[in-house]
């Protein structure tokens, strides 16, 4: 019986996505957990695998579809059925089909018979590959691992946002030999983000533009639909408040031109973002609500003890997202070497999905293309955003009364914007005077280097 393969719930909340790439043709042969094509979701690309081993019979989807959970992509004829009817088989199918055989033959009759009784009791089990019908939550480079280490990912324990399997759910997997784990209690770092609510109710019908003059229509797809939802949610959900302030970072830019070749000989860049990033995560640890999420349902603040700081990057495709995790226990070195790594791959359309969720805090550094001040939109479920302004050097009057002089300091704008349901203006403005002493003095940074 043909089997139709429907898209699966990728986890955090993602109901649907655009098909990037379809990877085979009716009439390819597939195996188990090979990717049959490529959907972007929630701005990531994702490979879907193929659920069973087979031949391609239907494909119902082209590039540019958007497709629903549920929505059947493909329609396969199973490896056993495919040999029934004469098709294709998987290559090395009949070889090993064969050589199953001929090894059952020789077998005594009670071992064929034990064999059998074992099998069926392994289906049964909860983990045992198959039980599943449809492929495990994980990034194309996790499932590459898995192959690489012959990992059944079905039958690994998921420790990653949504269900998701991580690399390192895999290799711990495959350093256990492949033993049967069990689920591991939920702490703060495995804790899954809040389902995110239906987004709003659309607007009404626009009026006929072209009875005023010619007009072109382009198609609202890939990043920039994305984006178009997740801020229409978060504006929605969310009472923004925002406060503003300058650190002046004169010191921090000597700092950083004295060490930026030093950094560049590592393989990192040493931008502001980088000190911004500390600075930051300095400030959410002596403030522990701005690193949260609000559960409505429950009327619960959930207070995250990690920092996966999101970093918005101005990608060809739009803007997108991704985190570095766990701030707080790298070095400046460290962290300019992966910034400067992950910009590349975002910009290159190579970010997986695993470093688009989990963040906890957002950074948006609009300096380096200019702007004195704006308001940054909260990265739902996230509670806060830092954004950066352009740094200027401008005239500031330092000294003591009656000995006042004017010189030149660089001066930073820094926008935080706010939940007001979870903080208020003087959380604020205490957070944004934490990010302010700590940019202004170097030293404090180098403490944790």
């Amino acid at each position: 019986m043909p089997r139709e393969f429907k898209l699966p719930d990728l986890g955090e909340g993602i109901h649907e996505g655009e098909v990037v790439e379809v990877l085979v043709s009716v009439g390819d042969a597939v195996e188990d957990g090979s990717p049959v094509m490529i959907i972007e979701t929630d701005k990531a690309e994702t490979e879907i695998p193929s659920p069973v081993n087979g031949v391609v019979k239907q494909i119902n989807v082209k590039a540019g579809d958007i497709v629903k959970v549920g929505d059947v992509l493909m329609v396969f004829t199973e490896a056993g059925e495919a040999d029934a009817k004469g098709e294709a088989r998987p290559a090395g199918e009949e070889t090993k089909q064969e050589g199953a055989v001929e090894e059952k033959a020789a077998q005594p009759e009670k071992e064929v018979e034990e064999e059998e009784g074992q099998r069926e009791e392994t289906a049964e089990q909860p983990g045992a590959k198959g039980s599943k019908p449809g492929p495990v939550p994980a990034a194309p480079s996790t499932r590459r691992l898995a192959r690489e280490l012959g990992v059944d990912l079905h039958s690994v324990t998921a420790s990653g946002p949504g269900g998701r399997v991580t690399a390192e759910d895999v290799r711990a997997f495959a350093a256990r030999g492949q033993r049967p784990r069990e689920a591991p209690a939920e702490t703060p770092s495995t804790q899954r983000e809040p389902a995110a609510p239906p987004s709003p109710t659309e607007s009404g019908p626009l009026p006929d533009f072209t009875q005023w003059g010619p007009v072109e229509r382009q198609p609202l797809r890939s990043v920039r639909r994305a984006t178009a939802k997740r801020m229409a949610q978060s504006w929605s959900q969310i009472p923004h408040v925002t406060h503003a302030d300058e650190a002046d970072i004169t010191g921090l830019e000597a700092f950083r031109r004295k060490h930026k070749q030093e950094v560049a000989a590592r393989g990192g860049s040493l931008s502001l973002t980088v000190f911004a990033l500390k600075a930051a995560v300095a400030a959410l640890k002596m403030f522990p609500r701005f690193n949260a999420s609000l559960d409505s349902e429950k009327e619960e603040i959930i207070l995250k003890n990690y920092y996966h700081i999101g970093v918005a990057v101005d990608t060809d495709k739009g803007l997108i997202v991704p985190s570095i995790r766990d701030v707080d226990r790298k070095s400046i070195f460290q962290l300019a070497r992966e910034l400067d790594e992950l910009l590349a791959r975002a910009r290159e359309g190579k970010v997986d999905r695993e470093d688009m969720v989990g963040g906890t805090f957002t950074i948006t550094n609009v300096g380096p293309l200019g702007g004195t001040g704006f308001t940054p939109i909260i990265n739902y479920p996230q509670v806060a955003i830092l954004g950066l302004a352009k740094a200027r050097y401008r005239p500031v009057v330092m000294g003591e009364e009656g000995a006042f002089k004017i010189v030149p300091r660089l001066i930073l704008p820094l926008i935080v914007g706010f939940d007001h349901r979870v903080l208020d203006g003087a959380d604020a403005a205490r957070f944004i005077n934490t990010i302010i002493s700590a940019l202004h003095d170097p030293e404090q940074l180098l403490m944790t280097m």
